[in-house]
């Protein structure tokens, strides 16, 4: 089984400004969150994967604390970063927002704004690596730490990977608003079988009521 686990809520989530994609740290509703996706594990995992973000390593420390003997790594599973231009600018996400909109609404899968951005269709072949990377893992219990876009590209290569939709980023926009997928949340993934998501939407069975957040 692969758990595709959501970092719990960063700051920037909460509304705080940040400079660079991969610098929020996790707040202290995001650590619970984590705490308790930990707690939702019943047997050791295999390994624990994170992305180089520092909230997707954070929310990977108390499964760490509860296994210290899982190996630790990372993969490329951090989330899309499209909008390079403004890295280095202390932002909130809401100010960061007209920027979104015009990127999405611009829907061209190969356009890279920045040296330090990726097109959706890197994105999109990221997680298609990570599916067959994935498939090609013996059988165990693997722990992803991730983020809630890039969980979406791998759902959508999924279920659109034989269609020439895969690369149609308005019906990509469509479907991740489709998809609920909470700070902290679980998709399971059995890839030793037929690879499919067991649930639509990411489980939040493990988080009581005030600790869903997006």
């Amino acid at each position: 089984m692969v758990w595709l686990v959501r970092h719990g809520q960063s700051e920037s989530n909460a509304g705080a400004p940040c400079a660079l994609p991969g610098e929020s740290p996790l707040t202290t509703t995001g650590w619970a969150q984590a705490r308790l996706v930990a707690t939702a594990m019943t047997e050791q995992p295999t390994m624990i994967v994170t992305s180089r973000y520092l909230r997707a390593r954070q929310t990977a420390i108390p499964a760490t604390q509860r296994f210290p003997a899982a190996p630790l790594t990372e993969w490329p599973v951090e989330e899309f970063t499209y909008l390079g231009s403004l890295h280095g600018r202390l932002m909130t996400n809401e100010e960061r927002r007209p920027w979104a909109r015009a990127y999405w609404t611009a829907a061209d899968p190969y356009d890279v704004q920045s040296p330090h951005s990726e097109s959706f269709a890197d994105m999109i072949a990221r997680a298609d690596a990570f599916v067959r990377r994935v498939r090609e893992l013996p059988a165990g219990f693997f722990l992803v730490c991730t983020h809630g876009v890039f969980m979406t590209a791998v759902v959508w290569t999924l279920s659109e990977s034989r269609s020439h939709a895969v690369m149609d980023m308005r019906a990509f926009l469509d479907f991740q608003k489709s998809l609920r997928i909470a700070n902290g949340s679980i998709i399971r993934l059995n890839p030793w079988s037929r690879m499919t998501v067991t649930a639509r939407d990411a489980a939040v069975d493990h988080l009581p009521a005030h600790l869903v957040t997006r």
